[in-house]
C-alpha cells in the first residue's frame, strides 16, 4: 500500500452476491492467467470495490473482465487493462509520484494511489471528475490531487513525475507529457487510431526516450480541451 496517506476499501465495501469474495477471486485468477504477476497489485485489484465505480444498474457486472460505460462517451477500462498498464508502469521501478491523464471513473486512480505515494489526476469532463472525487473520498484516499483540465497539457506545476499513465489514446506520444517525465521515469499510454492502437511504454533515459510496444489495445481517443 502507499503508506499512511491512503486507505483502500475495508470489509464494509466488499459487497454481496455478484460483488462477493468468490466473484472477485475468479477475476484475480483470470488476471494471473493473463500474466499479471505482482502480488501487491493483484491484492489491490481484489480489495478495491469496483462496483462502486460503475452505475448501480451495472454493479452485477463490475467483476467481469470487461469495459463498462460511465457516460460522456467514456468507459471504465476492463480490469485486465488497468492491471496491465499499472504493472507496466511500476514493475521495473516504483515511482514516487504518478501523473494520470483521464480520471474517468476513478478506478485506475484508486489502483495507482494504493501503490505509490502520490497521484496527480487530470480529467477534462467536470461531471466525471466530481463523481470520481466523491467515490475516492468515500474510500478515504488522501494521496490524490485532482485537476479539471486538458490532459494533453499534463500538469507542469508538479512535474517532473516518476510515472505517467494515460487512459485515452493520442495519435502519437504527446511532447508535453514526455517532457514532464523525470529522468528514468516511465510513461504508459495507448497510441494510434481504430484497430491500429497499441500500448506503449516510454522510458526517459540520458540518451532520450526509449519506446517499447507492449500489446494491441482499444481506447477512446485523447481529446483536447475541457467540458
Amino acid at each position: 500500500m502507499a503508506g499512511d496517506e491512503s486507505v483502500t476499501a475495508g470489509a464494509v465495501h466488499r459487497g454481496i452476491g455478484m460483488t462477493s469474495e468468490r466473484t472477485r477471486a475468479r477475476l484475480i485468477q483470470r488476471l494471473e492467467e493473463a500474466g499479471i504477476r505482482m502480488p501487491e497489485l493483484l491484492e489491490t485489484m481484489r480489495m478495491l470495490p469496483r462496483h462502486l465505480f460503475v452505475d448501480e444498474a451495472l454493479a452485477s457486472r463490475a467483476y467481469e473482465d470487461s469495459a463498462l460505460p460511465i457516460g460522456h462517451g467514456q468507459t471504465i477500462s476492463q480490469p485486465y487493462t488497468v492491471a496491465r498498464m499499472t504493472q507496466a508502469l511500476i514493475e521495473q521501478r516504483r515511482p514516487d509520484t504518478v501523473l494520470e491523464i483521464g480520471t474517468g471513473s476513478g478506478f485506475q486512480t484508486a489502483v495507482l494511489a494504493s501503490l505509490v505515494r502520490r497521484v496527480y489526476s487530470v480529467e477534462r469532463v467536470d461531471e466525471l471528475l466530481e463523481r470520481a472525487q466523491s467515490r475516492l473520498r468515500l474510500l478515504k484516499f488522501r494521496n490524490i490531487r485532482f485537476r479539471h483540465g486538458d490532459g494533453s497539457l499534463g500538469w507542469p506545476e508538479y512535474a517532473p513525475f516518476g510515472g505517467i499513465l494515460v487512459t485515452a489514446a493520442p495519435r502519437g506520444v504527446p511532447r508535453n507529457l514526455a517532457e514532464q517525465l523525470a529522468p528514468g521515469g516511465i510513461m504508459v499510454l495507448p497510441i494510434g487510431e481504430g484497430d491500429a492502437q497499441v500500448l506503449l511504454r516510454v522510458t526517459r533515459s540520458e540518451a532520450g526516450f526509449e519506446h517499447e510496444v507492449l500489446e494491441p489495445v482499444s481506447f477512446v481517443p485523447l481529446v483536447a480541451g475541457v467540458s
